[in-house]
């Protein structure tokens, strides 16, 4: 259900070889993450919420800057990133909207596959709390084929555990929020050009209608 190795590679390539070319500095940003794979924006993202001690889901430019330091985008000078934060920051009040910032890093989507990233979520999230655990995969996800599974090695909570660890980057709390669905599934989206393509994955992944 999570990116194979394959896609991940695959993005990984695309989103070096765009970077010699783009000049866009969110594009530049963008593809900066992807070059990590699906789970790329969603590094970053966590880099930043870690950051956010006041929860207030705003950044300074400083508190800016670091974290892309942190997160060891290395390819961004301070100039660059002076830029950015001027671009991000739209109501030129010396802070960055984190939610906003988010929506506009995220690979842009079509429609469609956005409805079917939002119906897979749907589906596993049983309880309809917004959040994916263990407990909601049970009925919806099969571990029994799992290799580890039946060589005894692992229980099914195991396997659960590391189908929701796919999803994280960083803190692997066992939970998946509706965003970090959709901001995983937008960096395979960017591997995959065809539309047809991508909705056959997510359907076969998912078993959607």
């Amino acid at each position: 259900m999570a990116a194979t190795v394959r896609t991940q590679t695959e993005l990984q390539m695309k989103a070096k070889k765009a970077m010699l070319k783009v000049t866009d500095p969110v594009e530049r940003l963008r593809l900066a993450c992807l070059t990590r794979g699906a789970n790329g924006i969603k590094g970053l993202a966590r880099t930043f919420k870690i950051m956010d001690d006041d929860e207030s889901r705003t950044l300074d430019k400083k508190e800016f800057a670091k974290g892309i330091h942190d997160y060891g985008l290395v390819e961004f000078d301070k100039a660059q990133i002076d830029e950015l934060f001027q671009i991000f920051d739209k109501d030129n009040n010396g802070h960055i909207d984190f939610d906003e910032f988010l929506v506009r890093l995220r690979p842009p989507m079509n429609q469609n596959r956005k409805n079917l990233i939002y119906q897979a979520f749907h589906k596993l999230d049983k309880t309809g709390d917004g959040v994916i655990t263990i407990d909601d995969l049970k009925g919806v996800y099969c571990a029994d084929k799992h290799p580890k599974y039946l060589s005894g090695e692992w229980t099914k909570d195991q396997v659960f555990r590391l189908f929701l660890d796919s999803f994280d980057s960083q803190d692997k709390d066992g939970k998946i929020t509706k965003e970090e669905f959709e901001n995983y599934y937008a960096g395979v989206s960017a591997s995959i050009d065809n539309d047809a393509y991508f909705d056959l994955i997510m359907r076969t992944a998912y078993r959607l209608n």
